[in-house]
């Protein structure tokens, strides 16, 4: 075990925030803490790393154990070059190597005992430029610099003039260098793209090390963690499994302690109603028994009602009216800014009912699409973008600037839908988790998180048949993302986004335009399903570009014929697999019925009281058989299907 915290308080004031948390890591345990916004996963972070005091409880480290600790917001000052501040992750590494050359120079010109000395102290030198692993840290290096998203012309920039998110990745990867015994992460993925992100989570699925992270990606957490440390209402519990086990097992751990306070609260609603109905009767012995009574009801210990944390927005969307079957058609759109082009020639279309997310790395353009679908930005130039009949677009802007910084919350609901009462209007907030003196808060003054839930709300009320929004989840905590996945999945019209978020992708997406060397290219599926074609897709396009294009060209029309073809020829992989499950189905209900009619045959052929009617014993001896034989040929016609 390297690490065990034991009944930990804290408190700011009167504000409460954790109240008993005990949970231990063990050595190389992958482990995530989880809750809702302002549950004080950083505060608990900061309580282990003793940047913070407890009030109560301990925090128990392994003797010499060696802790990495990536804060959320890291303030992070360097006076060197990216890969100078890299080298210093193990300076004994170069010291050693320095050494190392220093000896032999020596040993050149030496002889006798002076050589027999300098080659001992060179070998116990190269033993442990050995075990710090010196031969091979310059290529670990340039691949973890590489892995977080820096290129080979970034590696002599000064650490002074990176932007705050870079600074953060030099940060994570000077820690992952020095190879703690423990790793703490808070929110790592928060300045890093999809690429980056996919190899951090392969780089900490094989640490050898412990791994404690407190993060909002789900999917994230789903490839790394083994334990799952929720803190909920100031309490701790501690879930075995990833980030699906545990949101099952919650789920389930919730069903099961409401299911016994309603059982209890029935038990003790009948029990009042005897004892009132007893001392009706107004006579001695009924009395007796009503306070008999009384005294066991008042021993009972009382279950509290379970409870969620009043975070659960109520968000659904409605379209007004229904658009056409063709929603979004865009042919030949290119987009520069001076020199720097961001994509070029690029089309797509949209059909009712689509939900289609938008990926690509950062700076591809992602969002740039969506502004010039909201006519915010001017393409370069098109060739055709026609929304379709009865199209209505409500637009969601990570930046939020839909949103007037200067009104109160609810001047704007109320100024963009004036015909909404005051009632009206505070009730719409208090979905959103706005209530009392919180709806007269200016917006300039709220979170990234409390900004996104009032752009919901707006988007709620537009009741727009197509919705397109640039990065929704940025700053949800995950009950609230789970929330808008349930709206999108239960939303009768059409949906186009950008996110990062890949949990949300997976579970809401049926399409993904992927948004890489200033094409798109189409995947009919989900994330799951993007992951497993990528490689055999950039593949076969790769392949038609070389054939097709002249040296010269930067772009024709192939490129886009190919993505075509490649996304018909997933329509029709889709279709027949879709084929195959519904045959499965049939299979694994007729299996079912079978079954549960032999059951009834063997209760009623094993029964004594049957034994004399002898023709129903043949009639249904023959079923069974029929029946087992059946099932012989359908476990058979399972196993193919499944296969």
């Amino acid at each position: 075990m390297i690490l065990q915290c034991s009944h930990i308080d804290k408190a700011f004031i009167t504000d409460v925030i954790l109240s008993d948390v005990s949970f231990h890591i063990n050595d190389n345990e992958k482990a995530a803490i989880v809750g809702v916004n302002g549950s004080g996963k950083s505060t608990l972070l900061k309580i282990i790393m003793d940047k913070l005091s407890a009030d109560n409880g301990e925090v128990i480290i392994k003797k010499d154990a060696t802790i990495g600790y990536l804060a959320q917001n890291q303030e992070y000052e360097s006076d060197k070059t990216i890969i100078d501040e890299m080298h210093t992750a193990k300076p004994e590494i170069p010291a050693l190597e320095n050494t190392m050359n220093t000896l032999s120079e020596q040993m050149n010109h030496a002889e006798g005992d002076k050589l027999n000395s300098l080659i001992k102290q060179y070998d116990n030198a190269r033993h442990k430029f050995e075990q710090l692993g010196g031969y091979s840290y310059e290529s670990e290096l340039t691949g973890v610099i590489k892995g977080l998203g820096f290129t080979e012309a970034d590696f002599n920039k000064p650490v002074a003039s990176l932007s705050g998110g870079e600074k953060t990745r030099v940060a994570l990867a000077k820690m992952l260098l020095q190879n703690p015994e423990l790793i703490i992460l808070d929110e790592p993925t928060n300045h890093l793209d999809l690429n980056a992100i996919h190899w951090l989570e392969g780089y900490l699925a094989n640490y050898k090390g412990a791994v404690l992270i407190v993060a909002h990606d789900r999917y994230f957490l789903d490839k790394i963690v083994t334990k799952v440390i929720e803190l909920r209402q100031t309490k701790c519990i501690v879930y075995n499994g990833n980030y699906t086990d545990y949101s099952h097992k919650k789920q389930a751990m919730l069903d099961t302690l409401m299911k016994q306070y309603l059982n209890q609260q029935a038990e003790i609603k009948h029990q009042e109603e005897v004892i009132a109905k007893l001392k009706s009767f107004n006579r001695e012995k009924s009395i007796k028994r009503a306070e008999s009574r009384e005294k066991l009801l008042n021993k009972i210990e009382r279950l509290d009602k379970p409870v969620e944390e009043n975070t659960k927005m109520k968000l659904m969307f409605t379209p007004r009216i229904q658009s056409g079957n063709d929603v979004l058609t865009v042919k030949g759109l290119s987009k520069s800014f001076d020199e720097h082009v961001l994509f070029e020639n690029i089309g797509f279309e949209i059909k009712k009912g689509d939900h289609v997310a938008i990926i690509g790395d950062n700076g591809t353009g992602k969002t740039t699409i969506l502004k010039i679908l909201n006519s915010i930005v001017e393409p370069t130039s098109v060739e055709t973008l026609r929304f379709g009949t009865n199209v209505q677009m409500a637009y969601y802007d990570q930046e939020h600037q839909v949103l007037d910084m200067d009104k109160t919350l609810f001047e704007e609901i109320q100024d963009t839908y004036p015909h909404m009462t005051n009632t009206e209007v505070r009730n719409l907030l208090a979905a959103f988790l706005f209530t009392e003196d919180d709806v007269f808060k200016q917006i300039k003054n709220l979170s990234g998180g409390e900004k996104g839930r009032v752009s919901l709300a707006k988007l709620m009320l537009s009741d727009a048949n197509f919705l397109l929004l640039d990065e929704p989840t940025n700053h949800l905590d995950i009950d609230s993302k789970e929330i808008l996945e349930h709206a999108i999945n239960n939303f009768d019209g059409t949906v186009l986004y950008v996110s990062h978020d890949r949990y949300f992708i997976n579970t809401t997406a049926t399409r993904i335009l992927d948004l890489t060397q200033k094409q798109i290219v189409n995947y009919v599926g989900n994330y799951d399903y993007y992951i497993e074609k990528k490689e055999d897709n950039e593949k076969a396009q790769l392949t038609a570009v070389e054939k097709t294009a002249a040296p010269s060209q930067t772009t024709t029309e192939t490129p886009a014929a190919d993505n075509k073809l490649t996304w018909q020829q997933q329509k029709e992989e889709q279709a027949r697999l879709r084929k195959i499950e519904n045959e499965l189905k049939k299979v694994e209900k007729e299996i079912e019925e079978l079954e549960a009619r032999n059951e009834e045959l063997d209760a009623w052929l094993s029964d004594p009281a049957n034994g004399t009617n002898v023709a129903k014993l043949q009639e249904y001896s023959k079923e069974h058989e029929a029946n087992d034989n059946r099932l012989e040929e359908l476990m058979e016609k399972w196993e193919e299907l499944s296969e």
